[in-house]
């Protein structure tokens, strides 16, 4: 289906790939990774010719139809989310003109016009909009909201909008780039059970690990310019990759032995006439091995000694009769809900069932109509939540910012920790008024894990997070010593720290005390079934 042989490409002075090759098969589920700027997304470009290689050759089967998920797109006009998701706005009229074009050219035996005619049949279908409202249902979507205006809604719903239109086309392969990112922990089993069973090839970037451990058969992994394959999922490629690394370095070491030992024979014996020939032949036989290259090691998860936070009361914080509406809409009658000490809590449930609001009471920064919250003993809280920037001072710089959130921390501990998150040499000293989205989650997740409270509150803190920073992440939080109530769609993340779990659904919000597993066992969702997770 997707050949891909000697490839080289150079982007901006630094060559991304140098004979690098790889295949996609029909049907088969297929993981690109790579460090951050390795070359991911600039390889889909190629795939997808809107970049073309400085050398080699990507092959498509001829007739194959590509669907493209890329990771940002917004609304541009007046079109609802029905009309995005059946295609009306925005692909079918491109399709209909591009195919005129083609048609005007006497092209249309291209294998640009055949794939162009198949995604204009797909979108054309007469059930297009009954396929087009399931999908939409399965990605979280309410019935009501099918044609409301696309502009009225946020980014990701409208990633989720676009998403639907690219399984209603049903393409040959589908490049998806972060497909999880916009989705809740439900839409995002929801797509993991639909890729499961998805009749064509998936090639997909991610950095969340539990999804690709559970879709994905083969691995490609960027590596030194290479692209290196591996067969089975995102678990078993970190097995093979450090077992690799392991036999390279290996043989790398004995070449090396073999080369010194050489190198000490000719130079110690090349000036003596009875075996400077034979010294001769030692350095020949040096200039005409093959080197072999010294391995890049594969890049672990940093590990870091987290200051403990001061120790609170055996009641970390609860909440009595709370009443809580935004207008007409009633989120909480009368809820109560105690956090103990020591408690690793995550709330999952539907998306606008009320668990961000449900955070953001514990944090104290909403207020209620009735009933009290009541913070434990010596209670020191944190709040991570969504909107991140507002709890930086733009004037300082990334580096100032982790030294004056704890005042026993050095200089190298600082830059040790930043490095691990992604801040590495003339980064540290960027103003925080400059840095992206993802930098500013990054600084601000540095800032708590170096001066931790005791009630620690986290809306979605993986995102923007790559998948070793996520584990640096885990690695922290596991010894961490206080109290951890958090929001994720992050399946190996929530594995990793919940030993509770907090169903929030229609006003309600129920206990399971257990870990996310036993949640699913509970609520005879193992099947990742959205209904029956909504249900609980």
């Amino acid at each position: 289906m997707l050949t891909i042989r000697k490839l080289k490409k150079t982007l901006g002075g630094r060559t991304l790939f140098e004979n690098a090759g790889m295949q996609v098969n029909y049907g088969e589920r297929v993981a690109l990774v790579g460090p951050n700027g390795a070359g991911k997304s600039t390889l889909f470009s190629l795939i997808l010719r809107k970049d073309e290689p400085d050398a080699g050759t990507i092959e498509r089967d001829e007739w194959t139809m590509i669907g493209h998920l890329a990771q940002e797109a917004e609304a541009i006009g007046e079109e609802t989310v029905m009309d995005v998701a059946t295609g009306r706005a925005g692909e079918l009229p491109a399709l209909e003109r591009r195919l005129s074009e083609l048609e005007a050219a006497g092209d249309v035996a291209s294998a640009e016009y055949q794939e162009a005619t198949n995604k204009h049949t797909a979108l054309s279908d007469p059930k297009v909009e009954a396929k087009a409202k399931k999908i939409l249902a399965g990605l979280g979507y309410r019935e009501g909201d099918f044609e409301r205006p696309a502009k009225e809604l946020s980014g990701g719903w409208v990633m989720r909008a676009h998403l639907a239109r690219l399984l209603v086309m049903e393409p040959d392969l589908l490049l998806l780039d972060e497909p999880t990112n916009h989705l809740d922990l439900l839409s995002l089993l929801w797509l993991q059970n639909y890729l499961k069973t998805y009749s064509g090839a998936v090639l997909l970037i991610s950095h969340d690990r539990q999804f690709m451990d559970e879709i994905v058969e083969t691995v490609h992994d960027i590596a030194d310019q290479r692209l290196v394959s591996y067969t089975g999922n995102y678990s078993a490629y970190l097995d093979q990759r450090d077992a690799r690394y392991e036999q390279q370095n290996a043989a790398y070491k004995n070449q090396q032995k073999e080369i010194a030992a050489l190198q000490e024979f000719y130079d110690r014996f090349r000036q003596v006439a009875s075996k400077a020939s034979q010294a001769m032949s030692k350095l020949k036989q040096i200039e005409r091995m093959e080197l072999i290259e010294k391995p890049t090691p594969p890049k672990k998860p940093f590990r870091f000694q987290i200051p403990q936070p001061p120790r609170g009361g055996q009641r970390a914080i609860s909440l009595e009769g709370i009443h809580m509406a935004y207008g007409a809409n009633q989120v909480y009658t009368g809820l109560d809900l105690t956090i103990e000490r020591g408690e690793r809590v995550v709330l999952v449930g539907p998306n606008g069932a009320g668990k961000s609001t449900l955070l953001k009471i514990l944090a104290g920064v909403l207020e209620f109509q009735k009933g009290k919250r009541n913070e434990g003993h010596n209670s020191k809280i944190g709040y991570f939540s969504q909107h991140r920037a507002a709890t930086l001072d733009p004037a300082k710089t990334v580096l100032e910012e982790v030294m004056a959130s704890n005042g026993e921390l050095s200089e190298n501990e600082a830059r040790g920790i930043l490095g691990s998150f992604l801040f590495r040499k003339d980064e540290i000293y960027k103003k925080t008024a400059i840095l992206s989205g993802g930098e500013k989650t990054r600084l601000n997740l540095i800032k708590f894990l170096v001066d931790p409270p005791n009630l620690l509150l986290m809306d979605e803190p993986t995102t923007h997070l790559d998948i070793h920073t996520v584990e640096s992440l885990i690695l922290a939080l596991e010894k961490y010593e206080g109290t951890l109530v958090f929001i994720s769609h992050d399946v190996h993340f929530i594995r990793h720290l919940a030993t509770k779990v907090l169903h929030v659904n229609a006003g309600t919000v129920t206990p399971y005390p257990g870990g996310y597993d036993y949640f699913l066992e509970k609520t005879g969702a193992l099947g990742n079934d959205r209904a029956a997770i909504t249900a609980g």
